[in-house]
C-alpha cells in the first residue's frame, strides 16, 4: 500500500518533467546554506516545511533523526530543506526569515534546530534569543529580519512546492542526485510526515538501483 501510493504520486508528476529538470539545475539550497549531508550521496531529499507545522514538528522528532543517522551522515542521502509558510504572514514566514538570516551568517542549521525545537511557541524574542545562543551579530540578524531580503525566495520555494502537487506541509521529493527525475525514474512525492519505514522503503530502492 505505501509504494503502490508513492509510485501513483511519482507518475503524476512526470509531467511536469522538463520544469522539475531546470528547478533541479536552479537549486538555491546549494549556495545557501540549506543542505545537510554529502554533495555527491546518490539520492537527494528535498523537505518542503514550516517552522509552525505540527506534522512537520512530528518529522523533525521522529523521523528525521533516523534518516539523518542511517542516510545522510552515511553518504547515502543529501537532504535540501525548503520553506513553505502556510499564510502569507505570521510566524511562519518570520520563522523562516529568521532561519535565513542566520544562515546568512553561516548558522542556517543552527536556528533551523532551535527553531523547531520551540514546538510552534514563535516569536521575536525567541530569535533574538537563539541568535545570541548560537553567536549571531545581533545587528546584523535584526537588520535582516526587518528588511524583507529572503522573502522572495521564501515564497518561491513555495511556489516550488506547489508545482510539485503539493499544497500543504509537510511534502518531500526523493530524485537521484547526479540526474534529478527522469521519465524512466521519475521524482517520488511523499505528501505528508509518514513513518520513517516509509521513507527507508523509498530510499533503499534507489540506492539500490544506483548506479555503481
Amino acid at each position: 500500500m505505501k509504494r503502490n501510493l508513492t509510485r501513483v504520486v511519482s507518475a503524476v508528476l512526470v509531467g511536469g518533467l522538463l520544469w522539475s529538470s531546470l528547478l533541479w539545475a536552479k537549486d538555491s539550497s546549494e549556495t545557501d546554506g540549506r543542505v545537510r549531508g554529502q554533495a555527491s550521496a546518490p539520492v537527494t531529499l528535498i523537505e518542503y516545511s514550516d517552522f509552525t507545522c505540527g506534522y512537520c514538528l512530528k518529522f523533525f522528532k521522529d523521523t528525521w533523526p533516523r534518516i539523518q543517522a542511517r542516510y545522510v551522515d552515511t553518504g547515502k542521502v543529501r537532504f535540501s530543506y525548503r520553506d513553505y509558510p502556510r499564510t502569507d504572514q505570521g510566524p511562519g514566514l518570520d520563522a523562516a526569515t529568521a532561519a535565513r538570516c542566520a544562515g546568512a551568517q553561516g548558522k542556517y542549521w543552527a536556528m533551523h534546530d532551535r527553531l523547531f525545537a520551540e514546538g510552534g511557541r514563535l516569536d521575536k524574542a525567541v530569535y533574538l534569543r537563539h541568535a545570541g545562543d548560537i553567536g549571531l551579530d545581533q545587528a546584523a540578524f535584526e537588520r535582516c529580519l526587518k528588511d524583507g531580503r529572503f522573502t522572495k525566495s521564501i515564497f518561491e520555494d513555495r511556489e516550488e512546492a506547489n508545482r510539485w502537487g503539493f499544497h500543504g506541509t509537510p511534502g518531500f521529493i526523493l530524485m537521484r542526485t547526479a540526474s534529478g527525475p527522469t521519465e524512466k525514474e521519475p521524482a517520488v512525492a511523499i505528501p505528508g510526515a509518514f513513518p520513517f519505514e516509509m521513507f527507508a522503503e523509498e530510499i533503499d530502492r534507489l540506492l539500490a538501483s544506483a548506479p555503481r
